[in-house]
């Protein structure tokens, strides 16, 4: 995607533009000219910007392409850094320039300060900031992350800075996860942590669910019935729950993106008296985090 550069008279604001793929979505972080100087974000697929733009990608290595004009090689340094601690220097292509340029006052570290990990939560949605206004826009998981986002950028400012909260409460990431799963069992063999064919069928279409919640973190839970003594039971859930997660990372999901956990009988979702009720106990669960 190509960002035409706009100087608007002689000496303009200083401008940057971050495309970047947060989650699922590229993402856009841009600074644009005018009054004040100013900087968006945008979040999303397919966003423009005026001046500059970064993109990134979520997890999954991905490009993350970083241009604009910045007032001095400090700033385009301080961003730089920011972002290859996000996505790791490899994936970020800086185009970033340096001119003379006007900035508000201590733009370089208000604008660092706005790059948290928490923009990982935001897909389809764009971070606007001009002047010293931020606008932020775009789709988060839940009520909880929508309030949260806004709230950290506003305590990571000064008083003369103003956050529009845009987000929104987007498609449940539980929900795709939980519809892909289809209230099925990942089958392992009696008494093992071996997948049997028929888990391993689910698992390729819960790898393909991973996938489609970008880069979001989920607990792999393993359960049992309570035949058998429990602390068998919770090492035989907690190896299972490993096996899967080794089988989605063989399939191209990121490692630091899952974590496990062995319950054993604890948690039975049936009646253990019945041979129906303990097939449907033994189980894995994702949660996302």
């Amino acid at each position: 995607m190509s960002m035409a550069k706009d100087r608007m008279g002689a000496v303009g604001a200083a401008s940057m533009a971050l495309l970047a793929a947060l989650v699922a979505a590229p993402a856009l972080l841009r600074a644009q000219t005018g009054a004040g100087g100013g900087i968006t974000t945008a979040l999303a697929s397919q966003a423009t910007a005026p001046n500059v733009a970064a993109a990134t990608a979520p997890t999954g290595g991905k490009p993350v392409v970083v241009a604009g004009i910045v007032p001095d090689e400090a700033t385009r340094a301080a961003v730089l850094t920011r972002l290859r601690a996000l996505y790791g220097a490899e994936r970020v292509v800086d185009r970033i320039e340096v001119d003379d340029v006007v900035a508000p006052p201590n733009w370089q570290s208000h604008v660092v300060n706005l790059l948290g990990d928490d923009l990982r939560q935001v897909s389809g949605g764009q971070l606007d900031v001009n002047g010293n206004v931020v606008r932020l826009q775009g789709e988060v998981a839940n009520e909880a992350q929508r309030q949260q986002l806004a709230s950290r950028m506003s305590t990571a400012l000064n008083r003369t800075w103003t956050v529009h909260n845009g987000l929104r409460v987007g498609e449940s990431k539980q929900a795709v996860l939980d519809q892909a799963l289809a209230n099925r069992t990942i089958e392992f063999q009696s008494g093992s942590a071996n997948l049997t064919a028929q888990g391993i069928a689910v698992l390729e279409q819960m790898a393909a669910a991973m996938r489609e919640i970008g880069s979001t973190r989920v607990r792999i839970s393993g359960h049992t019935d309570n035949v058998g003594a429990r602390a068998a039971n919770v090492a035989l859930s907690a190896a299972r729950a490993e096996t899967v997660r080794r089988y989605l990372q063989s399939t191209g999901i990121e490692a630091a993106r899952m974590s496990v956990q062995g319950l054993g009988p604890d948690q039975p979702l049936a009646d253990n008296n019945s041979a129906e009720g303990r097939a449907r106990n033994r189980r894995i669960e994702f949660t996302v985090l």
